[in-house]
């Protein structure tokens, strides 16, 4: 494949960029994985020396955005900057990691070592990677800003800590993980704001709480088939709470509820295009790294993560299906049994087994580099957010130097994408100017 591509595409001149890169940064001699980057520059400006921010999108798992759908804060970045979009490792168009392409590998013990390569530590060393690539001879060494959403904030702080030169600033929204808390504490603390988030929702729509229950009785009755062919459990349509915790999705829900009912033959059952919403909403099969690796990005100093979400979940028997109170449903944590009714994960069963098991991760944060950190931050810490809990990001916040938090209660987790003043705001705090 050509190094680079050019094209145009609704007032952008994109470019297409691929390299190699190791699979292990530890062994550069070793296995190679292809690793892609889209560059972005509003049209006209392609020739001017702007300066490059990277995008490093949530996840885990998750490709980078695309210009055809762009998020609110890429058209406010082009403004002032060539804006790089890179397919994290085993997303998009770098290499895939998914069942197919993992198929290749001899045994689950191999698969789990090689998707331990697929954390914020291997990202972030790709991330210097192209960005001196993209430098050219000239300009290797010139930084760029970074700007994190969710786990892209994750891999931000993994930056400051390895390579903190690369960076002229640092630009975070809704992604200020605990730096040395293990995996019980962020579900812990998770599943009571998941709580909060359902009460908000039902609060709205207080006639979906029986639409709710009445699928899950449904469910609990029928051998209701998913439009892949597998069975739709309670526990696993409790998982479309997820939607939850952003704005673009939280109403999104009502509306597909309403539809869930159709007139059968042997009376009410639920309709082709309510499950094919709720496959939409639960299927990893676009993202298969994000169940695998939801409990590992979390996990360091010598603990096995031993599925996490699934153990704190009997702290919380709210959760629990029953018939004498309303059903709740889950937010962002990855089960077990998942692994077993979804088609897109069942053959990567027994490597997500290993990596819960696993306890020799390496550090993903330097606390001492962080602790005397020279480069501007800005962050956005949203009070309400579903997913990322607010005290430990400002704990977090307290042991980055120089680090500055804006807590706001105005914005959703999904707040960058929504609305182009959040990016605005921080780029301004992270300039000084505010």
């Amino acid at each position: 494949m050509p190094d680079a591509i050019r094209y145009r595409h609704d007032g952008l001149v994109c470019t297409d960029h691929t390299l190699d890169v190791p699979l292990d940064h530890d062994r550069p001699d070793g296995p190679a994985l292809t690793l892609f980057a889209r560059e972005v520059v509003a049209a006209g400006r392609e020739h001017e020396d702007l300066p490059r921010l990277l995008w490093l999108q949530g996840g885990p798992g998750g490709r980078a955005d695309r210009p055809s759908a762009p998020g609110a804060w890429l058209r406010r970045a082009l403004r002032a900057y060539r804006v790089v979009l890179m397919d994290q490792r085993g997303t998009g168009r770098s290499t895939p990691a998914d069942r197919t392409t993992l198929a290749g590998q001899p045994d689950a013990a191999a698969t789990a070592a090689y998707l331990g390569h697929f954390r914020a530590d291997a990202i972030v060393r790709d991330a210097e990677l192209l960005r001196r690539h993209l430098g050219g001879d000239r300009e290797q060494d010139r930084p760029w800003t970074v700007l994190g959403q969710s786990f892209g904030g994750f891999c931000a702080l993994s930056y400051l800590s390895t390579a903190p030169e690369g960076l002229e600033r640092v630009l975070i929204t809704g992604g200020l993980p605990t730096l040395t808390g293990h995996a019980d504490d962020v579900y812990r603390a998770a599943y009571a704001r998941v709580l909060a988030h359902n009460e908000r929702y039902f609060a709205r729509y207080p006639e979906d709480q029986r639409l709710v229950d009445a699928i899950a009785a449904h469910l609990d009755a029928h051998d209701v088939r998913m439009p892949t062919g597998e069975r739709l459990t309670v526990r696993r349509f409790q998982t479309v709470g997820i939607g939850l915790g952003n704005a673009s999705k939280f109403d999104a829900l009502h509306y597909l509820l309403e539809s869930a009912f159709v007139p059968g033959p042997a009376g009410p059952t639920l309709s082709d295009g309510f499950l094919r919403g709720v496959d939409a909403a639960v299927s990893f099969a676009e993202r298969p790294l994000y169940a695998v690796l939801h409990e590992p990005i979390y996990a360091q100093g010598g603990r096995a993560t031993a599925w996490s979400a699934h153990r704190i979940r009997e702290e919380f028997p709210a959760f629990a299906p029953a018939t004498d109170r309303p059903l709740r449903l889950t937010g962002e944590m990855i089960y077990p049994w998942q692994f077993e009714e979804d088609p897109a994960l069942v053959p990567l069963r027994d490597a997500a087994q290993l990596l819960a098991e696993r306890t020799d991760w390496p550090a993903l944060y330097d606390l001492d580099q962080l602790a005397r950190n020279e480069v501007p931050v800005a962050a956005a810490v949203y009070y309400d957010d579903m997913f990322v809990d607010r005290e430990q990001s400002l704990e977090t916040a307290a042991a980055v130097r120089g680090l500055r938090p804006w807590i706001t209660n105005t914005h959703a987790h999904d707040g960058v994408r929504v609305d182009g003043t959040v990016f605005d705001r921080l780029l301004a705090m992270a300039r000084g100017e505010i």
